[in-house]
């Protein structure tokens, strides 16, 4: 937990040092709007829970109440906040949906499917979003040239994985989950890869689990969740256009927006515990051209952090003791 929060804040100190300007405060005037503005990225990040909540809760099929589905949301960002985001931490999913109850196989095959979820939403949506808006807009000014190639490729191999696994994840979850599972028990069976083969075979047997799950719900159930995942995201992103409206409101929505989406994709490769440090540098220069001045860029991405980062590190810290050290309140099973 301390080392995110080290590397974070070491970022924007070091940041605030080198390029901060108290000089452009002098003049400076804190507005009714820039209130109005922290409250509504607050609410956003709200709306960012309560669309994982609602998920768990539709997904659980009425097995994990509302106040539970919560407590699980929040316990997963917690754990994504303090592992690399290129490891990630919804995993852990798993374990905290057996804590409220759910059998280890049951819990796995909803994990699998959120997973999925989330990875259709960026295949879905990123598509939309280059049609919409011009590449060098997208991607930032052209005086930063050599930022704008550093995001371009991270950005489009990062894609490009999501489109991968994703249809992994297709064809093993709802196409063709017998398939997938026999040739890749065939594929690990050679030598070189055999180590992996019991692992393999699990998650195999995973997604059979989940294909059966999934191809019961119906049309209804499928709009609910992936509507759910859709608010969620949404509202993440927010929180920035809330911000920028703000402090910087002649920045236009839409691009605003899609640079988020941007900047989710590329920290998915970070490999700082919940792209702490990165974060902050990737938010300052990459949305500098829309500010136009660095010391508000900091401020923004600071308050950023804060409502979309250091707010699950302190609600994680306060679940945590009673999370692992009560008796547990429902039965877990294996």
């Amino acid at each position: 937990m301390l080392l995110p929060i080290v590397i974070g804040l070491g970022a924007v100190a070091w940041l605030f040092h080198d390029e901060f300007n108290p000089a452009v405060f002098s003049h400076f005037e804190f507005t009714w709007q820039m209130a109005v503005a922290i409250v509504a990225a607050f609410i956003f990040v709200i709306g960012r829970d309560f669309g994982l909540s609602w998920r768990f809760h539709t997904i659980a099929g009425g097995d994990l109440s509302w106040s539970r589905a919560v407590k699980v949301d929040l316990m997963c960002a917690f754990t994504s906040a303090i592992t690399p985001s290129v490891v990630g931490g919804s995993a852990l999913a798993v374990f905290y949906l057996n804590r409220e109850g759910i059998n280890v196989g049951r819990a796995t095959t909803l994990t699998l499917t959120t997973l999925f979820l989330d990875e259709l939403f960026f295949v879905v949506f990123c598509p939309i979003l280059v049609l919409l808006l011009p590449n060098d807009e997208l991607f930032g000014a052209a005086e930063s040239q050599t930022l704008i190639d550093g995001i371009q490729i991270v950005f489009w191999i990062v894609y490009a994985g999501i489109v991968v696994w994703t249809s992994i994840l297709f064809c093993g979850i709802i196409a063709r989950p017998e398939a997938v599972a026999r040739l890749l028990h065939k594929l690990f069976s050679f030598k070189p890869l055999r180590r992996w083969q019991h692992a393999i075979d699990r998650t195999t047997g995973n997604m059979l689990e989940t294909s059966t799950f999934v191809k019961q719900a119906s049309k209804r159930w499928w709009m609910k969740v992936f509507g759910a995942t859709v608010v969620s995201w949404f509202s993440r992103y927010l929180v920035v256009n809330a911000l920028f409206w703000g402090f910087v409101p002649a920045a236009s929505g839409l691009l605003v927006f899609g640079r988020q989406f941007v900047v989710w994709v590329v920290l998915m490769v970070s490999p700082t515990p919940g792209g702490s440090g990165i974060s902050e540098w990737l938010f300052t220069n990459y949305y500098g051209d829309l500010i136009g001045n660095v010391s508000i860029a900091l401020v923004l991405a600071l308050l950023w952090r804060v409502l979309s980062y250091y707010i699950y590190l302190i609600a994680g810290c306060c679940l945590l003791p009673s999370y692992f050290s009560k008796r547990q309140s429902h039965k877990l099973k294996s």
